[in-house]
């Protein structure tokens, strides 16, 4: 197997997440929403305090919780759930984002735009930071959504959210806010907002889980569900929940909240370490974004290899992206680099390395004789 250094993508289960999950998956079986008998009341007692779990992750109460199956359907509840309605009411509806956000919010957002929606699309210059400034010179009465994600997936850069924050509350603005590379890196709390969302598996937890935080009743029922069937999760979400998963990712967020005070330092330390060599074995190369606003475990390089052979060649040894993980499923460059204004030929040569909990210092040391292998130098 490949040295793991794509945990932006997903990161690898936490062995003590599975065995909390091990006997949901094998074991037990039961429908949340059977509560006529035991099997079914267990599986929702686990759900419930899974919610709990995930609710302290993301500073809120656990009945603003909605758990969905990924954290695109999560952006997709939020976005289309608010403000579609709006369109079919013959509503002026008005979106501010960000050109570097994810594609879960960045397609809902232009399918929205298809049907009528007015949209406003943020550049981030070459910094890769949103602050207020971005978002307030844009903001009209007819306003219905503005989004700013935590962490860029790519780049790994933070976005001064608390402004964004302040500014949307000035003007009475929901503002959606995609924290999925957030959890276990940064501490949550200054990413409150009226809706966020967050993923299982960018957490040590298992993939088919994620969850959108609905911060007030008021912002609830603004939001009509776009999944229709028996009414899970208040109304919102219909389908079975998948118990196992929503366990796994309760525990996940337990642990990313316990080990961020040591992880946070180590994986900056493992993730300088990584940057400093690189730029020795490729003189000229270019590490991506504000590097003093960012999170400890993802780094964005374009790397002076002289063509973009050898980093292909290199996937073998080191699992790595070329950009978001649903960007390199089209094969297309990097919109985050494009947004920022990258230059195409530089933006061609760019890597992310993304490190998470499960990342040792052997495995660092492994990735740079890797990347060596392949320098000029090492003809």
């Amino acid at each position: 197997m490949p040295i793991y250094l794509d945990n932006a993508a997903s990161t690898p289960l936490d062995p003590e997440v599975f065995v909390v999950m091990a006997s949901w998956l094998t074991g037990r079986v039961g429908n949340a929403s059977s509560v006529q008998h035991a099997a079914g009341r267990a599986v929702a007692t686990a759900v419930a305090h899974a919610r709990e779990q995930v609710a302290a992750l993301l500073h809120c109460t656990a009945d603003e919780v909605v758990f969905t199956s990924c954290a695109t359907e999560a952006c997709n509840l939020a976005i289309t759930g608010m403000l579609k309605p709006k369109l079919d009411r013959g509503e002026a509806v008005h979106i501010i984002a960000p050109l570097h956000e994810h594609p879960a919010v960045l397609e809902p957002v232009r399918q929205l735009a298809r049907i009528g929606a007015a949209v406003t699309w943020v550049e981030p210059g070459a910094s890769g930071v949103i602050d207020a400034s971005h978002i307030e010179p844009h903001l009209r009465p007819e306003t219905a959504m503005v989004a700013c994600m935590a962490v860029n997936n790519e780049t790994g850069t933070i976005n001064d959210v608390a402004t964004v924050r302040s500014v949307c509350r000035a003007h009475d603005v929901p503002l959606l806010v995609d924290a999925s590379q957030a959890p276990g890196r940064l501490a949550m709390d200054v990413f409150d907002s009226d809706l966020t969302v967050v993923s299982s598996h960018k957490m040590h937890g298992p993939q088919g889980a994620a969850a959108l935080a609905i911060r007030g009743q008021l912002t609830r029922a603004m939001i009509a569900p776009v999944l229709h069937g028996g009414g899970h999760e208040g109304g919102l979400r219909s389908g079975t929940l998948n118990g196992p998963a929503i366990v796994g990712m309760g525990e996940a967020a337990a642990r990313a909240m316990a080990a961020l005070p040591s992880e946070a330092p180590r994986q900056a330390s493992l993730r300088d370490r990584l940057e400093h060599a690189l730029l020795e074995i490729f003189p000229g190369s270019v590490v991506h974004g504000d590097t003093d606003q960012r999170v400890c475990g993802i780094s964005m390089m374009s790397l002076a290899t002289g063509s973009p052979g050898p980093v292909s060649q290199l996937v073998h040894a080191v699992a790595l992206s070329h950009g978001s993980a649903c960007s390199s499923v089209g094969g297309s460059r990097s919109h985050v680099l494009e947004a920022m204004g990258c230059a195409p030929h530089v933006a061609a040569s760019a890597v992310r390395l993304s490190l998470g909990r499960l990342t040792s210092e052997d495995d660092v040391a492994a990735a740079i004789d890797a990347f060596a292998a392949i320098s000029p130098r090492a003809d």
